[in-house]
């Protein structure tokens, strides 16, 4: 059996560009690119925490410790400057990949850098 596992998360990233006139894509950070293992094309989901919308699209490389989060072409509609979103990969994994599975977790501050990494999501009591 396969199943569809979250592999990597930037959390509460803020976008700092919305390039209506660019090619579709997403321009992210080079340090938050590696830190998230995720490869420049690599398929992405953003959620807008500030506005709701969820939307697919590619990711592409900018400047190495820039913060630079530019929701680019057609979902420049859905993400502003200042709006807080969490950039999203999955990944299929079988069984015996899954005994050692830990997806990659990157959180930042305000300005995108990193203030925490981790492979859990804590538990959160009622």
């Amino acid at each position: 059996m396969q199943r569809l596992m979250l592999k990597s998360k930037l959390h509460r990233v803020t976008v700092t560009h919305s390039e209506l006139g660019y090619e579709g894509s997403c321009a992210i950070d080079e340090t938050l690119l590696d830190a998230a293992d995720i490869r420049e094309y690599q398929q992405i989901d953003i959620y807008n925490v500030t506005n709701g919308e969820r939307f697919t699209t590619y990711a592409i490389r900018a400047q190495h410790d820039s913060g630079i989060i530019s929701v680019n072409g057609a979902a420049a509609h859905k993400a502003d400057p200042g709006d807080i979103v969490i950039i999203a990969t999955y990944a299929m994994y079988n069984e015996i990949e899954l005994q050692k599975f830990e997806p990659e977790l990157v959180y930042v501050d305000g300005h995108n850098r990193i203030v925490n990494r981790r492979h859990q999501i804590p538990v959160q009591a009622a």
